[in-house]
């Protein structure tokens, strides 16, 4: 089985992701903060951007794939691929802004919980059908 729709946001996303973890060192350094965030605003802010693609992208992720696993037409996993990448991409820059753009930090928010909504309802569908 081969999950090559998935694999591909999975390499798009792991790319931002690193970016986003660059931009976090360059922060460190910036802020003179070494270890922790040291109570500084603008390093804990850095801090939660990066750590929330952490906490959304992988069951992202999960359920894309299982989708695609489970015969997940291309098109609908290229659309829920895409729709996570931009999502992830939206709310990091909205995010990672101080003071924050909410436009696009709740627009990414919003369009990564409906992501997260319909792969997952694809794959109950999926599973008991």
């Amino acid at each position: 089985m081969s999950l090559a729709v998935t694999a591909l946001y999975a390499g798009l996303l792991g790319l931002f992701y690193v970016l986003l973890s660059f931009w976090v060192v360059k922060v460190r350094v910036k802020q003179k903060v070494a270890s922790g965030d040291n109570g500084n605003p603008v390093m804990q802010n850095a801090m939660r951007t990066h750590a929330n693609f952490a906490e959304y992208v992988p069951m992202g992720l999960i359920l894309i794939g299982l989708g695609e696993a489970q015969g997940m037409p291309a098109v609908a996993t290229h659309t829920l691929g895409a729709a996570l990448l931009v999502a992830r991409v939206m709310h990091g820059f909205g995010m990672g802004r101080m003071p924050h753009t909410p436009a696009l930090r709740g627009g990414g928010a919003a369009l990564t919980f409906l992501v997260l909504l319909v792969a997952a309802l694809a794959n109950i569908g999926h599973a008991v059908l």
